[in-house]
């Protein structure tokens, strides 16, 4: 446990020596990267002896803290949300020290104090084991991302995102606050093994929802993460959806193991949460034409697939179902991890493409596979995971959720078959649109030609820009290809999570890993004669003259880019099938007389639950505290009246107490 600590005060102490020497670029990044780097290495150590077995570390102290002991304590849960914490962080760091390397010094310095302190308090998030301790951690965690939001905070959309993000996140903390509070009322101890649910375990768990669902991004919980991500550095918005998010999944699954028996409709619950956010998650990433507003919505989407499966796990617990219960986490689970390999590299993909071409707009882009080869290969690879493609790893995830479900379809009652057949039917709608989602956003971004002069321009990133995006990449196809092993490898975890027996938990994975290697295997062949395929096509062509010619250009003399598909026409089909959701703007200039000057077709689709659910209830409170402005006079002696009156009635209200 002491070299988890270390590797948290290395981390510090880091962002520390970053934030001193901020005004020396070089230094103030040699510090604030090689404080970054170093703390997660040191700390993997730790994290894979747990993994791999070794017994669970812990440390108790006392503290003058009330509600009890300095209580941390690394176990197969904590570790297995630090691994992607660790390894995601020391990649994006690296990344980040050449995407910041044109912005002034003092901020970046600045930048990489921040940087180095969420991640610190997102590892000392995983591993409290005390309210009070737990509480700080998750506080400095929203208070050190939202000040890496706001890093251009010159921009007003970024003060405003960064503004949101605070608000969503102060919100979600009362709840998670009033759930410790329900948790150690009765215990008189607010450290997790004394912790006392008692019979209400159905409202602590809608606490826990909506206070960690809050920061996962779950659907209507999820306004800041689009306004967030779009407006943060791009390595930071890798972070943030790769890890920080998870540390909100993080939470519901801890929370699942202490309050025990759960009511049924506690799973129910959580599948329909899940369905509303996987499915209207990837319809909005649809209508966007800002390439990392597509990804932040894409991130909404995928949290409510880990949502679906860790409903369906709560199903078959409550049913009494070892195999759809083992199932269903384990797909849940390790959507966790395969989502923090392939979304951190498609949004620095996205980061590559922005510093390359200087916009977002999917577009104003175009023809960069040629121009930016690596980088759209990489971005290739993960949009093919992300879609669920087998070999790669979202495929084995979302199989083991498959396989959850229809077990609980096929073998339970009425009452848990329904919702088991509902995630089936919301995961294949999910994936048939996340298809259509990242083949709008490789083809219109890297394909066909350049649709304005800054993507003409553009140019492949440096090495340390591009490595963290192959070795990212490399992850996807090897945690794919490995996944029937490594599925075997959650047993322990999986123990802890269901409170099964080892033995029942090791069946289940043993049916669920052998269905994925038969179907991982029919893709490694299929992958395995494209390119044999391909090499014989090479090797054919190898000694011919290879020329090019313009494609068929429908009858005009002079083709331009601008005949080509935008994001919006592209998406059109489906957007405007589901309009009655999406309610998107069009703003179209239609073709008109024979020889037409201009046309356009423009799209804007707004997100619903802001503006129509959270925004009328903003302004109606606005109304209301304006009208108590009168009590704002300026004069302090006014205001001390007003603190003095307000203590006497307290100590009033006590002494009537007593």
């Amino acid at each position: 446990m002491l070299l988890l600590l270390a590797a948290i005060g290395v981390l510090l102490l880091g962002g520390l020596g970053g934030l001193i020497a901020r005004r020396s670029r070089r230094w103030g990044t040699l510090l604030g990267v090689g404080g970054a780097v170093t703390g997660c290495l040191v700390g993997l150590v730790p994290v894979a002896a747990v993994l791999c077995g070794h017994p669970t570390l812990s440390l108790r102290a006392p503290w003058d803290v009330p509600y009890g002991s300095l209580y941390v304590e690394l176990d197969a849960l904590s570790a297995f949300f630090l691994l992607p914490t660790f390894v995601l962080s020391a990649l994006v760091a690296v990344y980040g020290a050449a995407y910041l390397h044109h912005h002034d010094t003092e901020s970046a310095g600045a930048s990489w104090f921040f940087f180095n302190l969420l991640v610190a308090s997102m590892a000392v998030v995983v591993v409290a084991r005390n309210g009070i301790l737990f509480l700080v951690a998750w506080e400095v965690m929203a208070l050190a991302s939202f000040c890496l939001v706001t890093f251009e905070d010159d921009q007003r959309s970024v003060r405003d995102a960064g503004w949101t993000y605070l608000v969503a996140s102060h919100l979600g903390t009362a709840f998670v606050l009033a759930l410790f509070i329900l948790l150690g009322q009765a215990a008189g101890s607010l450290d997790f093994d004394r912790l006392a649910p008692g019979s209400a375990g159905g409202l602590l768990f809608v606490l826990a929802l909506v206070g960690f669902g809050t920061k996962a991004g779950l659907m209507p919980f999820h306004v800041w993460l689009p306004e967030a991500h779009s407006a943060a550095p791009s390595h930071v918005s890798a972070l943030m959806s790769g890890v920080m998010i998870k540390t909100g999944i993080y939470g519901i699954v801890r929370i699942i193991t202490l309050l025990g028996p759960l009511p049924p409709w506690c799973g129910v619950v959580l599948i329909a949460l899940g369905l509303v956010s996987g499915v209207l998650g990837v319809l909005f990433a649809l209508g966007q034409h800002d390439l990392k507003r597509l990804l932040a919505y894409s991130s909404v989407e995928n949290v409510g697939i880990i949502a679906l499966g860790l409903g369906v796990g709560l199903v078959g617990i409550t049913a009494g179902s070892s195999n759809v219960a083992v199932l269903g986490f384990a797909g849940a689970l390790a959507h966790v991890l395969n989502h923090s390999v392939f979304k951190g590299l498609l949004f620095l993909g996205a980061g590559a493409v922005i510093r390359a071409t200087g916009t977002r707009d999917v577009d104003g882009l175009g023809g960069l596979q040629k121009r930016m080869p690596w980088t759209g290969l990489t971005f290739l690879t993960g949009a093919a995971a992300i879609s669920g493609l087998p070999p790669l790893n979202g495929f084995a995830s979302e199989f083991l959720i498959y396989l959850a479900a229809l077990e609980g379809a096929a073998s339970l009652g009425m009452s848990a078959a329904v919702p088991a057949l509902a995630v089936v039917a919301g995961l294949a709608l999910i994936g048939g649109l996340v298809a259509a989602l990242f083949a709008k956003a490789f083809g219109i971004v890297f394909l066909g030609s350049p649709r304005h002069e800054h993507a003409a321009r553009a140019h492949e990133s440096g090495l340390a820009m591009r490595l963290p995006m192959q070795i990212l990449a490399a992850g996807c196809v090897a945690m794919g290809v490995l996944s029937p092993v490594l599925v075997l490898g959650l047993s322990p975890l999986l123990r802890d999570v269901t409170g099964l027996s080892p033995d029942t938990v090791r069946a289940s994975l043993g049916q669920g890993a052998r269905g994925l290697a038969a179907v991982i295997g029919c893709g490694v062949g299929l992958v395995a004669a494209v390119a044999a395929a391909a090499a014989l096509r090479r090797w054919l062509l190898a000694g011919r003259e290879v020329t090019t010619a313009v494609t068929w250009d429908c009858g005009y003399v002079g083709p331009s880019p601008r005949m080509q598909y935008t994001g919006s026409s592209f998406s059109q089909p489906l957007t405007h099938f589901f309009e009655p959701v999406l309610r998107s703007r069009r703003d179209v200039l239609a073709v008109s007389g024979f020889f037409p000057r201009a046309a356009t077709f423009d799209t804007e689709t707004p997100d619903v639950c802001r503006d129509r659910l959270y925004e009328p209830i903003v302004r109606g409170i606005s109304r209301a505290l304006s009208s108590f402005r009168w009590l704002q006079h300026g004069q302090v002696q006014l205001y001390v009246l007003y603190i003095a009156l307000t203590l006497l009635v307290l100590l009033v209200w006590k002494l009537g107490a007593t």
